[in-house]
């Protein structure tokens, strides 16, 4: 791979605020044209009180109130309180000081932080080409305007650009003050949302909201140093807990209008097919149902509440439209073990040294591993509730590309998305569920038939499950060879479903080139192996698949560091000390030094007692894993599990843990025990008893160290995913010697 230049990150700040403007700095006026996405407006002009005042799209501040808006969705990983909170850092505020509102769709909230991740250069790459390239990016999401909460983007997109816009509405509540009392601003200071004059006069910010309204927004400013930070970085208790624990929030589940209706759906299990006819004489009479609705893939039952409409449903006997894949899971094995030819190369990504020659030298190993279908299960099941009148729509619903629900609402009723005013909500989790559009079509779709009336449609979990759009299949075909006590080739091939690809296919977004998702734990390694190739293969014709938490890396983490752990035990080395040695990253090293000075790494440990490590980068953040585990006569426990993660900056040290615990859970428990088969088109698996996660009891000790020695800002949502499964699997070998080589585990091995 060779040695990677360092370029400052001046370099990439000052070329990414050249092409992003406004956004990266905040100059928005109240309603003059956004300078970043030309035509686009401050979104929070068009609906400003009297007396109110927007500095930019994140602030907005009345004579009664303030208000920052957090620009992601909050999925359950903490959007609603850590975006606000960088805002009221520069801003002044206390917590309580303010209220929070998600942002709506607007072009003016594109998602900055994806430009590392489309550019084609690797996580750890600061040359100037990188670099360039990443600011070529970060202008094609400009113009594009795609606003969307994933790929652990959410603090990457706003960790700058929410700091600017709270100190934008400082600097401009003190020039408003200035104005009016006639001291120099330069005298003038900020304190817990209050100017404060030179005198001591305290100016509270609602009170100074008619002034700057007045003013064009001061946009030269200049941030906080660290050192003076109030919060950012800070042990804090996140602004939602509070509410979740009384109950209080507002979740899309829990939202209720005056004259609302509840909707329940039976869907063709064959994923995107209609139906055919229903019969629906069993259910008219049943309880509180008021309607039975046809709607393109199924039916809708209307009734009192939504225990009735789902009962009413499961009654419902309907012709369904068969699948258009395999009906069985044997045909989908079968399409992806077939798909390693020349037809379905997606692309090489990887040619490193002569991997022929290579090959050839010391002992060859070959292994082949699987990744099944699985489910995002989130605890809150779909939801909505539209309203449709003769020229618009609006909708409550929780979802993490915007403009995306108004273009597949609008598009099922013939509308334009113009015409859908959408409001985002609190989400009771997503995993990637969310962002797909089961419930928006559907809801929009009995919506359409019942103008004028609130419809709320909850999916039940048996229908959640049938309808979800699962985690990617993938076959990993792995060839290596050692001498001498080294990796000297390592052939890495991988078939999968795409899964970002389809995702904006039925966007209608479909891109034309390769999907980078299949390639992330394969082109992205970072092991100095001297001839090295990785390919991948488009599957076809099975499932639809989606994006799940850590994607591509999800899959081919487990594969790649179980093969690598396999070449390191065939060399005779010691499986942390060779990744360490081999690994050329110097910030990469040092957190496998970490994640082993945690554990107190120390050689096999005997005893029925074993460790495995695994590293995995995942959407630029790096995150090494060390599982250990005891073989008991039940079976395996997992005893603890040691965790370090480099996101450059660590913004709450109290969500970060929870993040990174959070995705070693999901991680392990998916692992261990989760799968979804088809059988006759449709899965078999309906509910947690039968895709079922890591227990409670089954839960090991989990310590969490956060590095900060990335050159730039990354996110902790998904990175923690990808190790969990090959750490386990390779801590599993050291302690009984088997290799499992497909998930779930649960198939080949005990746990108690």
């Amino acid at each position: 791979m060779g040695t990677m230049p360092v370029l400052s990150r001046r370099a990439f700040v000052f070329g990414s605020a050249a092409v992003a403007g406004g956004v990266v700095f905040g100059s928005y006026g109240q309603a003059q044209d956004n300078p970043a996405s030309p035509g686009t407006t401050n979104p929070l002009a068009a609906d400003l009180g009297p007396d109110s005042v927007a500095f930019n799209p994140w602030v907005e501040i009345s004579p009664d109130r303030i208000t920052l808006i957090a620009q992601h969705a909050d999925i359950g990983q903490g959007v609603g309180s850590i975006q606000p909170i960088m805002i009221a850092e520069e801003l002044d505020l206390e917590l309580g000081q303010f209220e929070v509102r998600f942002a709506g769709p607007s072009p003016a909230y594109f998602n900055t932080g994806f430009a590392h991740e489309i550019a084609p250069f690797m996580a750890a790459d600061q040359s100037l080409e990188a670099e360039k390239g990443r600011v070529a990016a970060l202008e094609w999401l400009r113009q594009s305007g795609l606003q969307m909460t994933g790929g652990s983007s959410a603090i990457p997109d706003t960790y700058e650009k929410l700091r600017v816009a709270g100190a934008v509405a400082r600097e401009t509540l003190k020039a408003a003050a200035a104005r009016r009392s006639g001291a120099a601003i330069a005298d003038i200071r900020t304190e817990a949302g209050h100017v404060i004059l030179p005198d001591g006069t305290r100016m509270p910010y609602v009170a100074l909201s008619a002034e700057a309204a007045k003013i064009p927004p001061v946009t030269d400013v200049k941030l906080r140093n660290p050192s003076q930070w109030r919060l950012i970085g800070k042990p804090m208790e996140r602004l939602d807990i509070r509410a979740k624990v009384t109950g209080e929030i507002i979740f899309g589940i829990d939202r209720k209008m005056d004259g609302m209706v509840y909707a329940a759906v039976k869907l063709n299990p064959n994923k995107g097919q209609p139906i055919r006819s229903y019969d629906a004489s069993k259910a008219q009479s049943m309880p509180g149902v008021s309607e039975i609705l046809k709607i393109s893939n199924g039916i809708a039952v209307i009734a009192t509440n939504s225990w009735y409409a789902m009962q009413a449903a499961e009654r419902v006997e309907c012709v369904w439209e068969p699948s258009r894949y395999p009906p069985d899971q044997d045909g989908h094995w079968d399409i992806v073990r077939s798909s390693f030819t020349a037809e379905f190369l997606a692309k090489q990504w990887r040619n490193d040294g002569d991997i022929d020659a290579g090959l050839k030298e010391g002992t060859l190993l070959e292994a082949e591993y699987r990744a099944p279908y699985v489910g995002h299960q989130p605890l809150e099941p779909l939801n909505g509730i539209g309203i449709v009148t003769d020229d618009r729509m609006e909708i409550w619903v929780g979802h993490q590309p915007p403009q995306s629900v108004q273009y597949i609402a609008a598009k099922a009723i013939g509308m334009k998305p113009e015409q859908v005013t959408f409001h985002n909500e609190w989400s009771g989790g997503s995993f990637g569920h969310r962002l797909e559009f089961e419930n928006v079509r559907a809801l929009a779709e009995i919506a359409n038939q019942l103008r004028g009336t609130p419809v709320k449609i909850v999916f039940s979990r048996e229908q959640d499950f049938l309808q979800d759009i699962p985690r990617q299949i993938a076959i990993g075909r792995y060839r290596g060879s050692v001498k001498d006590g080294k990796i000297v080739a390592a052939d890495v091939q991988v078939a999968s479903t795409p899964p970002f690809k389809e995702l904006l296919g039925r966007m209608d977004m479909p891109p034309n080139a390769p999907d980078g998702q299949l390639a992330v734990g394969i082109w992205n390694m970072y092991y100095d192996i001297p001839n090295y190739r990785a390919a991948s293969f488009e599957v076809q014709g099975v499932s639809p698949t989606t994006t799940w938490r850590s994607v591509g890396a999800s899959a081919n983490g487990f594969f790649t560091e179980s093969f690598i752990d396999e070449l390191i035990h065939a060399a005779g080395l010691d499986p942390l000390q060779a990744r360490i040695d081999m690994c050329k990253i110097p910030i990469y090293r040092t957190l496998l030094q970490t994640v082993g000075d945690m554990a107190g790494w120390n050689g096999p440990l005997g005893n029925g007692k074993g460790r495995g490590v695994a590293f995995v980068e995942a959407f630029g953040t790096a995150v090494a894993e060390i599982v250990e585990v005891t073989m008991t006569d039940s079976g395996i426990r997992i005893d603890k599990v040691w965790v370090a993660a480099d996101v450059g900056k660590i913004v709450d040290p109290v969500n970060f843990e929870n993040q990174v615990q959070g995705g070693v859970v999901w991680g392990l428990g998916h692992a261990m025990n989760c799968e979804l088969t088809y059988a006759n088109g449709s899965v078999q698996q309906t509910n947690y008893n039968h895709h079922e996660a890591m227990r409670m009891y089954q839960c090991p000790v989990i310590e969490v160290r956060g590095l900060e020695n990335d050159y730039t800002v990354r996110g902790i949502g998904e990175p923690p995913v990808p190790p969990a499964a090959p750490a386990l699997a390779n801590a599993i070998f050291a302690a009984t010697g088997k290799r499992i080589r497909e998930m779930p585990f649960n198939k080949f091995i005990d746990f108690v």
